[in-house]
């Protein structure tokens, strides 16, 4: 059967002798190096649904001046026309 999660792409090309040197060198149980390294993966995904949701949230309860969308497309024409 073939795995084809991001996690088993990326290190697929890692061999296990490798992994066991890279724990060995780094004093950490095989088992213990790979918990590590998943955590880190999942941690620096930041296209998580609940992140965007949050980032969402956060920017929602900023108020920013703004004005009519039509309006500021006129004058955003208006200035590429006076160039």
């Amino acid at each position: 059967a073939s795995c084809s999660s991001p996690f088993t792409h990326q290190y697929k090309h890692v061999e296990p002798l490798e992994i066991k040197g890279v724990a060995r060198r780094q004093r950490l149980p095989v088992a213990e190096w790979v918990r590590q390294a998943l955590r880190t993966a999942r941690s620096d995904n930041p296209g998580t649904v609940d992140a965007k949701l949050r980032a969402i949230a956060d920017a929602s309860r900023h108020q920013f001046p703004t004005a009519d969308i039509d309006d500021m497309l006129k004058e955003i024409e208006a200035g590429h026309n006076t160039l």
